[in-house]
């Protein structure tokens, strides 16, 4: 299963408050040695986290050509509409380089704890499809916007500013109906190597696939991002690339600068060079 996109490679970075010189080094670092993305994970709750959306924010004006995006999101705590105009501020602020991962919810007790809600799973999927309705409708530059949903709500908004370019909206998932959000109004998958096995990323891109088709959407167009360690041999890189479909891998493991050189001299040229054969 092979869509024939162009293999990407990002660096998955911890937002560690004890040592933010430290992250904000390693992502000049990446964006010098040409990765294409920086994910930071986002867990408000964690007491020794930097805020994510703050990093990003420092990491984007500190770098020229790679892409920033929170590696996913916690929605909950985030509500929807303010997240858009974050968004598509932070995008006209960098050029252009912003993505958005997005997640359902997780840890609820501490979720709770920071004043956000408690939801059932059907409803943690239900109340992330409302948010990606309204993220949408508040870039749309239009004016008075309405939306009357079961958990958000837009009464005459006036949204704005649009971003520069089409931000992709990437979902952090793993179950069915998930899966189904994805294909039906989603730009990307984000799973994570080790919740997932390679025959879960197969099945899951065969969901994505069908819900996509339903929804009368070309499924090339979804992106499929994996969390993946530095230890994976560039062989399974290679596989995931080119028999389960996956076109981008986020690193983690490579946070000092050795181990960053290290997989973009050695690593990412070998896997694209495999890539390119196998296909």
């Amino acid at each position: 299963m092979d869509y024939g996109q162009p293999v990407q490679f990002g660096v998955f970075l911890t937002p560690q408050a004890l040592n933010p010189d430290q992250s904000l080094a390693l992502a000049a670092l990446a964006d010098e040695l040409g990765f294409d993305l920086i994910g930071v994970q986002d867990h408000p709750y964690q007491r020794r986290f930097l805020d994510t959306w703050t990093l990003l924010t420092a990491i984007a004006m500190r770098t020229e050509k790679i892409h920033v995006f929170p590696d996913v999101a916690n929605v909950p705590l985030r509500p929807p509409a303010v997240f858009a105009k974050a968004a598509a501020s932070l995008d006209l602020l960098s050029g252009g380089r912003v993505e958005l991962g997005l997640g359902a919810g997780g840890f609820w007790d501490a979720i709770k704890a920071m004043g956000g809600p408690v939801r059932t799973p059907g409803d943690s999927v239900a109340a992330l499809e409302e948010a990606i309705q309204v993220i949408r409708l508040m870039w749309s530059g239009e004016r008075n916007v309405r939306f009357d949903g079961k958990f958000y709500q837009l009464a005459g908004a006036q949204t704005g500013p649009k971003p520069v370019h089409p931000i992709g909206i990437w979902l952090g998932a793993y179950k069915p109906r998930m899966l189904s959000l994805i294909g039906r109004a989603a730009d990307g998958w984000v799973p994570s190597f080790g919740y997932v096995q390679p025959a879960d990323l197969l099945e899951g891109n065969r969901r994505i696939d069908e819900a996509a088709a339903a929804a009368g959407r070309d499924p090339r167009s979804i992106r499929r991002i994996l969390n993946a360690g530095a230890d994976v041999p560039v062989e399974l890189f290679t596989s995931l690339t080119v028999e389960v479909g996956m076109d981008t891998f986020v690193i983690g493991g490579v946070e000092d600068p050795e181990a960053l050189r290290w997989f973009a001299s050695d690593v990412v040229p070998a896997v694209r060079e495999a890539v390119a054969k196998a296909r």
